[in-house]
């Protein structure tokens, strides 16, 4: 049995999120929990949160919490925020910030 959750529009950029999901990548649903748990970068708290919300749609689905595994999980790009930044003699510069949609997948296969 397969269950899914995707967030849509982190204010985190895709490289960095990229670094967090290749570490849970076909781990077992509690080992990645604890990996999660203790990486301190911003974008492990997001990930946490997706595979909480993965692990209680497969709840619905009668499936059991011990046999799941993370199956697929991948990050997209998002939306470019597009801002101005200042800089000395009347020049600006154009600053980016990147966003990205993470798709997680578990499954008890």
């Amino acid at each position: 049995m397969r269950a899914t959750a995707t967030a849509r529009r982190l204010r985190v950029s895709p490289q960095k999120a990229r670094l967090i999901v290749d570490q849970i990548r076909g781990m077992p649903v509690t080992s990645a929990l604890d990996v999660l748990r203790f990486d301190v970068q911003k974008s492990a708290q997001f990930v946490s949160k997706l595979l909480d919300s993965a692990i209680a749609n497969a709840e619905n689905l009668n499936a059991s919490v011990d046999d799941l595994r993370v199956s697929e999980v991948y990050v997209n790009e998002g939306l470019t925020i597009k801002r101005l930044r200042y800089h000395g003699r009347g020049r600006t510069g154009r600053m980016f910030k990147r966003t990205c949609h993470i798709t997680l997948a578990v499954s008890d296969e």
